[in-house]
């Protein structure tokens, strides 16, 4: 596991929120390759979804599949920063239950 240095944020969020994500990551040093920071990327996605009985708040038309615009966003971090870059995330996300995804990165380059 120590050829795990780094590893790649994904964050699914609306565009609404870029700004605040952005904040958020860069004060807890997500992003910061070299001698730059606030590194990511982001592309338009749809996300898609069905509420549940009991779901809060109940977004969407019941047994309906339902879909809105987002962004995936991709932030690089020190994988020992993963824990408290997440909870930075989670601050400032819109959404009930955010859709965060850390995916471990064997080499940055080759």
């Amino acid at each position: 596991m120590n050829h795990f240095l780094y590893c790649k944020i994904e964050i699914f969020i609306p565009e609404t929120h870029l700004a605040v994500l952005q904040d958020a990551l860069r004060s807890v040093d997500a992003g910061h390759i070299g001698s730059y920071d606030s590194c990511l990327s982001y592309s338009q996605v749809t996300g898609c979804w069905r509420p549940l009985e009991g779901s809060s708040p109940y977004i969407g038309e019941e047994g309906a599949l339902s879909s809105q615009p987002e962004l995936k966003v991709e932030v690089v971090c020190l994988r020992e920063k993963a824990d408290i870059t997440v909870e930075a995330v989670k601050k400032v996300h819109p959404y009930e239950v955010p859709v965060i995804h850390v995916i471990p990165l064997y080499r940055t380059s080759f």
